[in-house]
């Protein structure tokens, strides 16, 4: 049934052309149930279908997949502003290297000018309540406490 909607759906499309539409953050959140639906039919199939049943489960899985990619690219695309930001200049003797949980900076990196205060907007989970800051690093997000600049969480290649 659904190879027929989409069918269908893409029949309509290349009767009309219709500009690229920016995709919602929803649509791309629904893309990506679909593939998991689609992951549950495949396994369905092959515990109980036969090789056709199969054969079709994978394709659906396949074209879901291209599908949520391509969502998820054109969120990114339409919304590229928000998570580019102007270039990092770091403390002095700043030279980047990746880092993990439990890594100590030195104060200067998680000074104010480095502080992601609007953490909402880049959709990143609340701080703690007290100590907790969300302060850029390169193009890296990293949660520190500010008491002993502990590194408490880390999102690698966050803004490019």
């Amino acid at each position: 049934m659904r190879t027929i909607i989409l069918a269908a759906l893409a029949a309509a499309t290349a009767i009309t052309p219709v500009a690229a539409s920016a995709q919602s953050y929803g649509e791309a959140r629904r893309s990506q149930r679909e593939v998991r639906e689609s992951r549950r039919d495949l396994a369905e199939a092959s515990a109980y279908g036969s090789r056709g049943d199969i054969r079709e489960a994978r394709r659906e899985l396949r074209d879901d997949r291209r599908e949520a990619r391509q969502d998820w690219r054109d969120y990114r695309r339409t919304h590229r502003g928000v998570y580019t930001r102007p270039g990092y200049a770091g403390p002095r003797g700043y030279r980047y290297r990746p880092v993990a949980v439990g890594h100590r900076f030195a104060p200067a990196y998680y000074g104010r000018d480095y502080w992601v205060n609007d953490y909402a907007r880049y959709r990143l989970p609340r701080p703690g309540y007290g100590y907790q800051r969300w302060v850029r690093y390169g193009n890296d997000v990293v949660l520190v406490d500010t008491r002993n600049g502990r590194t408490l969480q880390v999102y690698d290649r966050f803004f490019y």
